[in-house]
């Protein structure tokens, strides 16, 4: 018995000493008087003397930058297009100072302090490298998707268009943006810690929203008119596209069946947490053609329906 009560703890122990090894970063900014970090990724073809475009990249609860750099592999597609990757840091799990598993929290209060924090960290990049206003793009996975949501409604003014992959959304998320957002969203219905179908997970304190009615609701958002097109592209690939959006907002989920709480066609995650993952289809390189399609200035309400 003293074992099998030993064995989570050592785990647990084990999971927090490679999060502080693994959790590497290489710039830093103050905002709301609090040392935030980030790492970010240079491609070798940038020229200051050109305007470039950024992504951010948002990474999933209790884990770190570097993870959902290694998982979505953003830094080898950023190489071959040229532009930049940021990976910003949640809060530190035990109160926002300790290296290790992040968050980026829920609730009215930590919304606020995050989307401030994504905003000055825009006004620092901007001010250290040339990049395009109009063509910065947010994205993450889990809690990083909800935080990269988050920011087409609290920040629409400086972001171009959205990628989620297994977001985590909770009916708390309200989103009272009029300005359409070109969204992009990736879920398995096997999602063991979001479920696809929504409901209570046992890894989070509130209940979730079904992917599919919460797709609607953006679409919605985005005046998107007429059905949408429901289109199997793989044997286990979904791909439902809202059209004729507002500004040219496109709105498109991508349903992998049977899959887990995974980023299709990254690197793998152990499947015993997450579940199944898919090789089929590959998100990142999809969403980066997606953002591709989208400026800034494309998304002005009932502009070009």
């Amino acid at each position: 018995m003293a074992i099998a009560v030993g064995l989570p703890a050592l785990l647990l122990a084990l999971v927090f000493v490679w999060a502080a090894a693994s959790d590497t970063t290489n710039g830093t900014i103050v905002s709301s008087g609090v040392t935030r970090r980030f790492l970010i990724h240079i491609p070798k073809s940038y020229d200051r003397s050109k305007a470039t475009p950024l992504v951010i990249s948002f990474h999933p609860a209790a884990t770190w930058p570097a993870l959902v750099e290694h998982v979505s592999r953003w830094d080898d597609v950023a190489d071959a297009h040229g532009f930049i990757v940021v990976y910003p840091a949640g809060t530190g799990v035990f109160g926002g100072s300790m290296r290790g598993p992040h968050v980026f929290p829920p609730g009215a209060e930590g919304r606020v302090r995050e989307v401030r924090f994504v905003s000055d960290l825009l006004d620092k990049l901007e001010a250290d490298y040339d990049i395009d206003p109009d063509r910065v793009y947010a994205n993450g996975m889990s809690n990083g998707g909800w935080m990269a949501f988050a920011l087409s409604c609290d920040l629409p003014e400086r972001i171009a268009a959205v990628g989620i992959v297994a977001g985590a959304f909770g009916a708390d998320l309200a989103c009272g943006a009029t300005r359409p957002m070109p969204t992009m969203e990736f879920h398995g219905t096997a999602d063991p810690l979001a479920p696809y179908t929504g409901g209570k997970s046992p890894f989070a304190p509130r209940p979730f929203v079904s992917v599919a009615n919460w797709i609607r609701d953006v679409a919605r958002r985005n005046h998107c008119g007429g059905d949408p097109i429901d289109a199997r592209i793989a044997p286990r690939v979904r791909r439902i596209a809202y059209g004729d959006c507002a500004g040219g907002a496109d709105t498109i989920l991508y349903t992998i069946e049977a899959g887990g709480h995974i980023w299709p066609g990254g690197e793998r995650l152990p499947e015993w947490i997450v579940g199944p993952t898919t090789d089929e289809v590959d998100a990142t390189r999809i969403m980066w053609e997606f953002f591709a399609r989208h400026r800034r200035g494309d998304n002005g309400p009932h502009s070009n329906r």
